[in-house]
């Protein structure tokens, strides 16, 4: 597939990844094509897997990855608009699923929350539209569990983690993000300091890297997932800082550069992992070329300036 192929082979796909494609690439906002998602494709067919209990799978959190928490997130990526099933389960969740620390929390008879969990829900929430009052007890609870390193680890409230993980950090830099796009104001400079706290940690690592030994923390990090789930990897690390509209920095060079690298002759971009669970569909088989991870890729590389007409750069 050559360079003037890709463009035409990614907006004969889904209508999720057309409308991605003309906003991200084409800087063409197309919202006739993002209110089809909720009714044609991908986008739809999750939509329809909605049960009469107002749940996907069998409630908020199980199974993965057919639970409700992870088909709202999925529902997100796809850019779906707001549709009152959404908004439906939504109020469910923030109304009945919150433990005493004010965090949402899919297990009931546990008195802490999720970290992690909470950074995706504060992700899917906003994006859908659903009252700021709604966060306030999970904004308040997401600033206690700030780490003195700047980044966040789901395991810091019940088992006295001392290091953040990047895997929540990204979950709760993305929420934040979501947070500030949709206008919500409250203790919005806190989070602000808290999320750039976390793209610090972030590329105080290299994306994928010891801050004290400059080992790969996890090769899994390196490869190339969709969905990623809860799961952090350097293309939706890359994605992120993308779309928080962050300034190139050096610390990403070598991510770019592993990034670069993983194209292939055709032009795209591969599906390299799946994270094993239980799925809804599958939307792209590993080993083939990727809609989503050679749109994501473009994007990026876009942003960052290192590509020019869809090649990469003669002096990166």
């Amino acid at each position: 597939m050559t360079d003037d192929k890709i463009l035409p082979w990614l907006l004969d796909s889904d209508v999720s990844i057309q409308y991605q494609v003309h906003r991200d690439l084409l800087n063409d906002e197309r919202p006739d094509l993002r209110q089809r998602i909720a009714t044609e494709g991908w986008g739809a067919d999750l939509l329809s897997r909605r049960t009469a209990t107002g749940h996907w799978g069998r409630g908020f959190y199980q199974p993965k990855w057919t639970s409700t928490h992870y088909s709202l997130l999925e529902l997100r990526h796809l850019n779906t608009p707001s549709v009152p099933e959404i908004t439906e389960t939504l109020t469910i969740i923030l109304k009945h699923h919150k433990a005493q620390d004010g965090g949402v929390d899919p297990h009931k008879t546990l008195q802490w929350s999720d970290v992690c969990i909470n950074g995706m829900a504060m992700n899917y929430g906003c994006y859908f539209g659903m009252p700021e009052d709604d966060f306030v007890s999970v904004v308040d609870f997401l600033l206690t569990q700030h780490m003195p390193d700047g980044g966040f680890n789901c395991y810091s409230n019940y088992k006295s983690a001392v290091h953040s993980s990047l895997h929540t950090t990204l979950s709760i830099a993305e929420g934040i993000l979501e947070y500030a796009n949709v206008g919500y104001t409250y203790r919005l400079d806190e989070l602000k300091r808290a999320e750039q706290g976390c793209r610090e940690f972030m590329l105080q690592h290299r994306l994928f890297k010891s801050d004290k030994t400059g080992a790969i923390i996890d090769k899994k990090m390196l490869m190339l997932s969709w969905p990623s789930r809860w799961r952090y990897d350097i293309l939706r690390a890359l994605d992120y800082f993308r779309a928080a509209n962050v300034d190139y920095d050096t610390r990403m060079d070598d991510a770019i550069e592993v990034l670069l690298n993983k194209r292939r002759r055709d032009g795209t971009w591969p599906l390299q992992l799946k994270h094993p669970g239980q799925t809804h569909f599958d939307m792209e088989n590993i080993g083939a070329p990727s809609l989503w991870n050679t749109l994501r890729a473009l994007r990026v590389l876009k942003h960052f300036g290192k590509m020019e007409n869809g090649k990469r750069r003669r002096d990166y």
